[in-house]
């Protein structure tokens, strides 16, 4: 896969009169750091989404996010990556929400999470979760919206738009770190492959044709190799007709859920 094969993409996209919407999702932000700084520095036009670790996070991100030198064309949003970010899953899969914890001790780490980062950011937090490993049992699905909850991200094509009633899901497709060797950057050839399968399969509706192509980064281990591909996917993606980056509010059309 190269470049040109994510052009021959959008312009298949173009022709169709379609148009295709990516969005970009950062991971386990919690204060203002160099690599946070130099992952937004990145594409100042692109919406951002930072899941923020609600009982981690600083008052001075929340500072920085205030008045972080931004153009005001971009559009930074808070997401809220679980509670504490512990995993609860004993010897199995990594999950700070597995199926054997009790609903009652989920809710209450989901309201306390959407509590923290209301009172930081404000309405910059959007009522979205980001379940840490990407991982929350679909048992607990019907507690979001109850707990404040409206959206919910996790990673690959999502089976609905709707996964429980009031809540709508919208995932990431292509991580670009490489987790099992290095923790760099998995290759321009991987990750072009991965936005290419993602695109033709909703451009040939095999998934949810409306739901966004998602990247994932974590500004925490991010190289310079990986900042070199975002930059090249981001202006090649500007600058052709059938791109389009919509931010986080609006994908998932987010307004609070009201509590008791």
């Amino acid at each position: 896969m190269s470049w040109p094969d994510l052009v021959a993409e959008l312009d298949r996209w173009h022709e169709a009169g379609e148009v295709a919407t990516f969005w970009w999702r950062d991971d386990d932000a919690v204060a203002p750091t160099e690599r946070l700084q130099r992952l937004l520095s990145i594409a100042p036009g692109v919406p951002v989404s930072l899941a923020v670790i609600p009982a981690a996070a600083r008052h001075e991100l929340a500072e920085w996010l205030g008045c972080c030198g931004r153009t005001p064309a971009a559009e930074i949003t808070v997401l809220q990556h679980g509670w504490r970010h512990l995993n609860h899953s004993g010897s199995g899969k990594k999950s700070e929400f597995p199926i054997h914890r009790p609903s009652t001790q989920v809710a209450l780490d989901l309201t306390a999470g959407r509590d923290r980062l209301s009172g930081l950011f404000g309405e910059r937090a959007l009522p979205v979760l980001v379940p840490p490993w990407n991982r929350l049992d679909d048992c607990f699905l019907e507690l979001l919206y109850g707990c404040g909850l409206s959206g919910i991200s996790r990673s690959l094509p999502r089976r609905r738009r709707r996964p429980a009633p009031q809540v709508i899901e919208a995932n990431v497709h292509v991580d670009l770190v490489a987790w099992k060797a290095g923790r760099g950057f998995i290759g321009e050839e991987a990750a072009l492959r991965g936005l290419l399968k993602h695109l033709q399969s909703r451009r040939l509706s095999v998934v949810s044709r409306d739901e966004p192509t998602g990247i994932l980064t974590h500004h925490l281990v991010q190289d310079q190799a990986t900042d070199d591909f975002l930059a090249r996917l981001t202006a090649r993606c500007c600058s052709h007709p059938a791109a389009r980056w919509p931010g986080a509010a609006k994908i998932f059309a987010c307004c609070a859920p009201s509590r008791p």
